[in-house]
């Protein structure tokens, strides 16, 4: 890989996969790295960077659930929790075109 995509990938990694502040840090063109993109190579690279910074995200997530901090237990059960109740919203997931109908009871008149 040329080095200025080696350059680019490090900064890009440093700006946490900003791509705006990697091309001007880089001195690098958004268009440039679009077409850098095309490149399977590089373009596989620049995913590997991507996942490590979610790694890292979920690393710093964790740590503040073993600290109790309330929003972020909030947030996981919402995103991760969902098959256990921790919902907002109900969501019905549907495969071919059936018809169906959904009643939801108020637990106030759940023996009417």
């Amino acid at each position: 890989m040329a080095k200025d995509k080696q350059k680019f990938l490090e900064v890009f990694e440093k700006k946490l996969g900003n791509i705006s502040s990697t091309c001007r840090s880089a001195n690098v063109s958004r268009q440039t790295y679009y077409d850098w993109m095309k490149d399977q190579a590089f373009s596989d690279q620049v995913g590997n960077v991507k996942e490590s910074l979610i790694d890292l995200t979920e690393d710093k997530l964790l740590e503040n659930i073993n600290k109790g901090k309330t929003a972020e237990i909030i947030f996981y059960l919402k995103t991760k929790g969902k098959s256990r109740g921790y919902i907002e919203k109900q969501e019905i997931e549907t495969i071919g075109e059936k018809m169906f109908e959904v009643k939801i009871l108020d637990e106030t008149n759940r023996d009417k």
